[in-house]
Order: structure tokens, then sequence, then C-alpha cells
């Protein structure tokens, strides 16, 4: 860990005075999610500088309906050995990490799991070298991680969102960034591909896969629908949109990103997306630093480096009423768990009225014409 790096945005806030600290949390964050007492570590032996944050949203109690409480955990993590060590030694110490973590993800009542984006694998899409990180990609439904998971899934009576490097050997092995859906009985529930593939700094992407072809699938399960929009897909609000209309009443976004590209849009993209959707939304971001044998380039300038730059974590939950948790640290491995109310979605629709006053034929029309060859943008000119 570079000592350059700050710990968090919290971590400066709480050198403040407690009474200017809270009214700075609460006009930054809105109202704070309320702080539950976290899972025990004793069952860590591998997982090191574990933070564990747990917090509870909540709305107003409603007469006819019963509460619908359900509970996240969201992990960031680094890699716990080199870029460079054998595929076998990588899934051996980054499975041994998961069932560690998601031991405690149990004891803390987690109901629905998610990792960061391509979790079991160096995030080395920089690199454009296509061995030996091609070699990671797996089939979604019977690939050795989501057989790995299924059990964990079953056992734990969890559901786990699992996103990895995909290969499809039914339709020419061709590779795409997906999440796979574990349902809590252990059973394979679906699949999501990334809709928007970044083609942007170092994220060299496009060199593995290219944008996916499931749409905007929502996932019934025992604990709400969810959703899984993966990492440059938050940049695009059509995209969380499109879950929104799907159902969706939480929305995963496990993530892979660097403070020098993204961090200024880090804590708001997520969080707009819940307040325009009405839906909570959980981002997910890597942690750390990874650095490659080989130098690489991208195009942009800058001299041949080794490493992609610093994964500033900071995973957080907002919520539909704009709130949102704390973050988790910038620098070290962390699981957030939340516990949200799934009735806030109506209730903040009530409230607010964003479904009932959005206008998505006008919308629509404009979007169609905008795709035609003869589009002319609807601008107003004096007239000479």
């Amino acid at each position: 860990m570079s000592t350059k790096e700050v710990e968090s945005v919290e971590s400066i806030l709480n050198k403040l005075p407690t009474k200017d600290r809270n009214f700075l949390m609460q006009v930054l964050y809105g109202r704070l999610p309320h702080y539950r007492l976290g899972p025990s570590k004793d069952s860590l032996k591998t997982v090191t500088d574990l933070e564990i944050v747990s917090c509870q949203f909540s709305c107003n109690e409603e007469q006819l309906r019963p509460p619908r409480k359900v509970t996240v955990g969201l992990l960031q993590n680094k890699l716990p050995i080199d870029t460079w060590a054998p595929i076998t030694e990588m899934r051996k110490a980054m499975y041994t990490m998961a069932k560690e973590v998601l031991e405690v993800a149990h004891a803390g009542g987690v109901n629905v799991f998610c990792f960061q984006e391509a979790w079991n694998m160096p995030f080395a899409f920089c690199t454009r070298e296509k061995f030996p990180w091609c070699e990671y990609a797996e089939e979604a439904e019977t690939g050795p991680t989501t057989e790995f998971l299924k059990k964990l899934a079953g056992q734990y009576n969890m559901v786990i969102i699992s996103p990895i490097l995909e290969r499809d050997v039914q339709h020419g092995d061709v590779l795409w960034n997906t999440a796979v859906i574990i349902d809590n009985h252990g059973d394979y529930l679906g699949k999501h591909r990334k809709n928007h593939i970044p083609r942007v700094g170092d994220f060299n992407e496009s060199t593995y896969y290219f944008e996916g072809n499931t749409g905007h699938p929502v996932f019934e399960t025992e604990f709400g629908k969810i959703a899984v929009n993966i990492c440059y897909g938050r940049h695009h609000p059509l995209n969380w949109l499109g879950f929104g209309l799907n159902g969706a009443e939480i929305v995963f976004n496990p993530s892979a990103t660097v403070g020098a590209l993204s961090e200024p849009l880090w804590g708001v993209e997520a969080r707009n997306a819940a307040i325009a959707n009405s839906y909570y939304t959980c981002a997910i971001n890597r942690v750390g630093t990874e650095v490659f044998k080989n130098e690489f380039t991208s195009g942009d300038g800058r001299p041949a480096h080794k490493d992609f730059g610093h994964f500033y974590g900071s995973s957080y939950v907002a919520a539909p009423d704009g709130t949102r948790s704390p973050g988790l640290s910038r620098t070290r491995n962390g699981l957030l768990i939340a516990e949200l109310d799934l009735n806030m979605c109506r209730q903040v629709r009530d409230v607010w009225g964003f479904q009932m006053t959005r206008r998505l034929e006008m919308y629509a029309e404009l979007l169609n014409r905008s795709t035609k060859m003869d589009f002319k943008p609807q601008v107003v000119k004096k007239s000479s």
C-alpha cells in the first residue's frame, strides 16, 4: 500500500469536532443509516486486514405490508498473491479467501452477497496480452468458480453474485464479462453480460470482449428482485433505467476503477441511479494496486508502465431516498453489510412521483429519431 493514499473520505471527516462532523455527514450522505454490530472475524485465517462495516437503512412502518428486510454483503479485496502466479494457485488463494469471507457474511446475516468485477483473477485487461489471461475464462453455468460457489450458496442460504470472465463454448469460445447469479439453494439462476465496454486510458477491455447481449435482466429471488449493472455501465443513465423498468429493487454495480480516472464520479453515479429509479444500489470497487510483469502502454502519451493505477475501493450502498452508507476504505480489504427494507422503494415513489411524472413516450420518440441517418437536433435559432 502506498503511504500517499488516503485511507478514506470518512477518515478525514472523523477528524472534525463531533457536531461539525455529524452535520457535514448529514449534508453529504443524507439521513445516516444506523450502525449495527458487525460479525466476528474469528473465522478468518488467511484474509488479513479486513474492515467490516455493518449498517441498517430504515423506512416508515406500514399498516398493510410487513417490512421486507434484506441484508446485502459487498466485498472489496486485493489480490492475495502476485498477478503472475499460476492460475491454479490464484484460484486456490481466491477461493480460500472467498470461503472465509462468506462465512463471516453468513454470521452477519447476509442474504445477498456480491463480489467485485472479475473477482477471481487479476484485472489484466490493461495489458492487451491474451496469455495467460484468457485461460481464466470459464463457462458461466458449469465452470469451476460457479460450482465452488453453488455449495456455499446452498450451505449459507445466500444468493451469490459472481462476476467472472466467461467463455461461451457453445458459440465459438467467445469471451464475455459476465455476472453469474446463484440462488440461495445453490442453483444457477442466470447471468448478465456487461452492456458497456470502456475504451479509455488503460481500460483496453475490447481486446478481450465486446458489449453484452443479455439486455437488462432482473432476477427474482427469495430476497427481492435484483439486477447487476457491471462497472462501466454505471456511466450510462439509461442502463440504470433499463433495470428499473424491469422491476429491480436492488441493483449491484461490481466494478474495477482507478482513482486518476473516475474517483470524483464514484460517489455520485450509483447514488444518483438510486434516486432516479427508486431502488437500492450497491457499488463495489476493487482495492489496491495490481502490478504485472510486462510493461504496457495505451496510446495516451504516458510512458510504459506495469500497473493500472490504484483501485480505490470505497464501496457503498445508496437508498431510494438518496441516503447512503459511508464508504469502505480506499486501501484495505473490506466487507460492507447493510440491512435494507425494500418497502422504501414504493414509499419513495409515492413521495416523489418520479415514475408518475417521467415522460417515457416522449424520450422514446426522441431516442428513436436520433438513431436515424437523417436526424436533425431540435435547436431553435434566432431568425435572421
